[in-house]
């Protein structure tokens, strides 16, 4: 059951139930806001939607931004410029409303179409994997949110990553591209090496390459974020 929203606490709509938006979502009702409408189109997304947001109503697009206070777009980011353009065209906004995207790539400015009718942008990204369950609250425990938002409001961005359980980052507009790139890079290389590295031990019979690699591959990379901070000692694995 959603939370009731304790005073001063915003109606949020969600477009796009994929792995990110649910999680988010659930995360916000959890500090007390209250869902107010889900989109979601492939019989996948709907089924997450009700497994996570149990009694939010599965709306059309246009109806979710006109009922909500804050609207978060968890879609792809090819897709969310077609999106504000659109629903500018139709008059779904509302001045002085709230409006999100997770997208990695860009900035607040992907909402400039809807900027003169007085909606008050954001771009918040979670850097971390999302898996679509409840699991993902308590990884969102230890993960970091990117901010990017005009300056007066990015007090606001900040409270909401908090809220989300995360701590927030802030990330210049100017500077989307370079942290969606690092982030991309981050990602797959991790996933490549770890591919590599199973499908080599599992070719000469390891049964579980997972348990081999798992265990080097966490310390490796626990000792370079020590690094990155300046706080690790060099290292040697399997070395005397």
């Amino acid at each position: 059951m959603t939370p009731e929203p304790r005073a001063g606490r915003l109606g949020i709509g969600l477009v796009g139930a994929g792995r990110v938006g649910p999680v988010l979502a659930l995360a916000l009702a959890g500090a007390g806001h209250a869902i107010t409408g889900v989109s979601a189109v492939s019989e996948e997304s709907r089924e997450r939607a009700e497994l996570l947001l149990p009694g939010v109503p599965i709306l059309d697009v246009p109806e979710v931004v006109r009922r909500s206070e804050l609207v978060i777009f968890a879609i792809p980011g090819d897709e969310l410029v077609g999106l504000v353009r659109g629903l500018t065209e139709i008059g779904a906004w509302q001045p002085g409303q709230l409006v999100l995207h997770t997208a990695p790539e860009h900035g607040y400015g992907v909402f400039s179409p809807a900027l003169g009718v007085g909606v008050i942008p954001l771009a918040l990204h979670p850097a971390m994997v999302f898996t679509g369950t409840s699991l993902d609250l308590a990884r969102l425990a230890g993960a970091t949110v990117a901010v990017t938002a005009p300056t007066p409001v990015l007090p606001i961005g900040q409270a909401l990553a908090v809220e989300m359980g995360a701590e927030p980052v802030l990330v210049a507009e100017r500077d989307r591209a370079e942290y969606a790139e690092a982030i991309s890079a981050a990602t797959e290389f991790s996933r490549a090496v770890v591919r590599q590295a199973t499908d080599a031990l599992r070719e000469i019979g390891i049964e579980r390459p997972d348990h081999v690699v798992g265990g080097l591959v966490r310390a490796a990379v626990e000792e370079e974020l020590r690094a990155a901070a300046g706080l690790a000692d060099d290292a040697a694995f399997g070395e005397a």
